[in-house]
């Protein structure tokens, strides 16, 4: 066996597939611009003009895949980093690169502080019943 062969044998396992450290898909980025707005039930679509992902030559394959995941179906930052086997931090990197492409959108959930309060609605609901 020649030596580039034992390299090769030594640093790859065929059973394992691919391996891919996750600081090497954000190119050791640990946070992103829009990394703020990006929790995890935080809805990502993909913009209309974002016709060819694949022919962009700034994307990786894991850019391409969320905005494919995201064209059919807005997904959650939590649905992407399940569908594409890698860690939040990770997909919340990729996301805020997309937005900052405009591939994609992000509508962010309702603040919990921001919902009207329950005694409110129920005031409303006993009002229109005694109409």
């Amino acid at each position: 066996m020649s030596t580039d062969g034992q390299r090769r044998s030594q640093w790859f396992d065929d059973d394992a597939g691919p391996v891919v450290r996750p600081y090497a898909m954000t190119r050791g980025r640990t946070t992103s611009a829009a990394q703020h707005r990006l929790d995890l039930i935080a809805v990502v679509v993909t913009e209309p003009h974002a016709d060819d992902p694949v022919g962009d030559p700034s994307l990786s394959p894991e850019h391409v895949d969320i905005v494919e995941l995201c064209r059919g179906t807005p997904q959650s930052v939590a649905e992407l980093a399940a569908e594409l086997d890698l860690p939040i931090g990770v997909v919340r990197v990729l996301v805020g690169d997309l937005v900052d492409g405009e591939f994609v959108h992000v509508n962010r959930p309702v603040p919990p502080a921001e919902l009207p309060d329950e005694s409110i609605l129920r005031d409303v609901i006993n009002g229109l019943r005694a109409l």
